[in-house]
This record gives C-alpha cells, structure tokens and sequence, in this order.
C-alpha cells in the first residue's frame, strides 16, 4: 500500500469518475479541550443496523480531523441545502465556524450540535483504518436526534446541490 501522495493514473481516473457521482453532504463535529472542531464529509454512509453503525473517511489524521479522530464521540450532522454556505465553511482551512449566527448549541455530553440538521449522529468510532493519506473510520451510533427536514444537499463536481424534498418526488 503506497502513501506517496503523488496521484497515479487510476487514482486520477478514480476521482474523476466520483467527480461526478453525487454524494450527501455531512458536517462532523466534536469538542476538544481546545474547543470545538469539525469539518465538511462527503463520504458518510451507513453500514449496519445491528449495531447501528455509519462509515466515513478523512483525508488526513491532523487539524480538525486528527482532533474528531481522538474525541471520544462525534457528531455528524446530515445536512439539508439551507446548510450549503456552512458546510463550505467547514471545508475551508481557516473559515469561521462555531459562530453564535450558525445556529450551534451544545448537546448535554458537550458536543457541538447543529439544531437544524435533517439528523444528527452522535457516535464513537469502532475501527480506524489508514489508507494511503485518508483515514476510514466505522463509527458506531449511539444516538440518532432528528430535526426538520428541507430540500438533501449533495456534492458532485465540486460544488453543492439541492435535490428536491422527498415530498415532491
């Protein structure tokens, strides 16, 4: 298994081929004793059901993510298209996040939680597994907070788009 972040040609065509197929949009956040963190997943996606169990990856074991990876929960949030502006905001090295007008509070066990999230996952990861620079992580779900639901954000071509509320489909 190589690490060299030089792409080959199959990784290349890899991300080109995913380029352009969509994917819902999560935010994942966690407090850490420096505050809290989290960053912008297009890679969520459930395992199992017994146990409860979702699946992500993170491209790298430091900053917000090397902070989310040694917390012991986590929140992913699945986020709806009114959430378009935050979640390019969590994946921006260095954006604003965690503001009073971005509408997070904190649950009871401390994490940050976005009220007006579709569903909120507070989890504990199960397995870590590196590859190459990303990092998988098999969550377990311990709860699951639902909240109002708007119009699935999804990412494809690097850019958000709204899909239409499941009631209009």
């Amino acid at each position: 298994m190589s690490t060299n972040p030089v792409p080959t040609p199959v990784g290349e065509a890899l991300k080109t081929a995913f380029r352009t197929h969509p994917a819902g949009v999560a935010i994942i956040t966690a407090s850490t004793p420096d505050g809290p963190v989290g960053l912008t997943a297009s890679s969520v996606a459930s395992v199992a059901v017994d146990p409860a169990a979702i699946v992500f990856s993170v491209t790298r074991a430091t900053g917000s993510a090397g902070a989310i990876l040694s917390a012991d929960t986590f929140v992913v949030h699945l986020i709806d298209d009114e959430h378009s502006t935050l979640a390019q905001s969590f994946a921006t090295s260095g954006a604003d996040r965690f503001t009073p007008e971005q509408g997070w509070t904190a649950l009871g066990t401390g994490e940050p939680h976005l009220d007006t999230a579709r569903a909120a996952l507070r989890c504990r990861a199960l397995h870590t597994i590196a590859v190459g620079t990303s990092t998988v992580v098999i969550a377990e779900v311990l709860e699951v907070i639902t909240g109002p639901q708007g119009r699935p954000l999804v990412y494809v071509d690097r850019r958000f788009h709204a899909l239409p509320s499941a009631d209009n489909i």
